[in-house]
């Protein structure tokens, strides 16, 4: 099992003048971190106008910083939204970050989940997968050494050479957002990587290991010519401590993260208020008084804990055969000093055994690929909370 650190870079108010280039600058200073332990993979989010739940509208110019202080840890586009960008940017950034970080970017894409951002560029939700699926199409003859023209229903440009071409031949790695769960079966039927932003339990992950490698190997159905990336990842709440109290007190923000969910979630579109119409860090406080065994519970799934309490966790997550797990440490009002010591301990007590088992799940991965392990078509539909079983319900949506 690979090991990811996530980054929505979250700021609850209220605001002050120097939040924001901290927010930065701490975060950087987490993924050298995470280089230097030996974590395998930095996810970074493109999120607009979603305020105090993600302030992240340029994750190329956080992710080229980073790949400057790093020398080994994937830059990982967790995910660029072709719904918001033109095709042929995508591919320029995509192929300078390549070229600045040597070769180690991870090309997430996605659609936006959001009326909030997509009514920013003029999209809207009802023809979101068109686009991305187009954008795709147009995105990739761009890395080959040809000129290419643009003349769909979504996209037009003369023929041009987009330049420059990336390091990774014939292309970066592809990956696709699974902000719904059935979007994780999508996924394996179009030949990409599934980032599955889900938080599930192991026995979730099981099913949709299984359904996204199924997908794969049977029923694969490719926008266009490129390279398949058999990969299912899969984020968790995370916060290690030397003992399970200490690593709940330490990780509020987890809760804080899947209030802003279930806040927004319920609305049409997972619409946003207006700006500076709703305080969401007063909001969450405010629930989080009237409901703490709610709050509390809350805190109860995902990876936080001790390392013998993750350690556990993670070994069901390991027996599902997931290919990487994501974590994500920066959230609400997390500490910074917390993400820090959190990182550390688990790279020295909980990551060791599960990098020393990864030569025999490539070699398990690679038997399914080949047909010589067939696996069981289970029912995903038991399996479809996107929220997890231990996440808060807040009464109230926005409208």
């Amino acid at each position: 099992m690979k090991f990811g650190i996530f980054y929505e870079l979250q700021l609850p108010r209220p605001w002050g003048p120097d939040d924001e280039r901290q927010l930065y600058q701490n975060a950087l200073s987490q993924v050298e971190l995470a280089d230097r332990l030996g974590y395998d993979y930095a996810w970074e989010v493109e999120h607009h106008f979603l305020e105090e739940y993600s302030h992240s509208p340029a994750p190329e110019v956080f992710l080229g910083a980073a790949s400057q202080r790093t020398k080994n840890i994937r830059m990982g586009h967790g995910i660029v939204q072709l719904t918001t960008n033109p095709p042929q940017r995508v591919a320029e950034r995509i192929a300078c970050l390549d070229l600045v970080s040597n070769g180690r970017v991870e090309f997430g894409t996605g659609e936006s989940a959001s009326i909030t951002e997509l009514g920013g560029f003029d999209r809207d939700m009802e023809t979101k997968r068109e686009v991305w699926e187009d954008a795709i199409r147009c995105i990739i003859p761009m890395f080959e050494d040809k000129g290419v023209e643009l003349n769909t229903k979504w996209h037009k440009m003369p023929m041009r050479n987009v330049l420059p071409k990336p390091v990774q031949k014939p292309h970066p790695p592809l990956w696709v957002a699974c902000s719904q769960l059935e979007t994780i079966e999508m996924a394996g039927r179009r030949g990409m990587g599934a980032l599955g932003f889900q938080f599930l339990s192991a026995d979730a992950a099981h099913a949709w290991v299984h359904a996204y490698y199924n997908s794969f190997t049977k029923r694969q159905e490719k926008l266009c010519d490129y390279q398949t990336n058999p990969n299912i990842a899969l984020v968790s709440y995370f916060m290690c401590a030397e003992t399970d109290e200490e690593a709940r007190r330490r990780a509020d923000g987890a809760t804080f993260f899947q209030f802003a969910l279930r806040y927004y979630g319920a609305s049409s579109g997972r619409k946003r208020p207006d700006p500076y119409t709703v305080n969401m860090w007063e909001e969450y406080n405010k629930w989080k008084r009237e409901n703490p065994d709610a709050a509390a519970k809350a805190l109860s799934g995902g990876l936080i804990g001790s390392p013998e309490t993750i350690r556990r966790k993670l070994r069901k997550f390991q027996a599902s055969n997931i290919d990487q797990v994501i974590l994500l440490n920066q959230a609400g009002k997390n500490a910074h000093a917390h993400i820090c010591e959190s990182l550390e301990l688990f790279a020295k007590e909980v990551m060791p055994e599960f990098h020393a088992a990864e030569p025999e799940h490539q070699a398990w991965k690679q038997k399914v690929l080949a047909g010589e392990i067939a696996l069981e078509e289970i029912d995903t539909q038991p399996f479809r909370d996107r929220y997890g079983t231990n996440s808060v319900q807040p009464a109230v949506a926005a409208e």
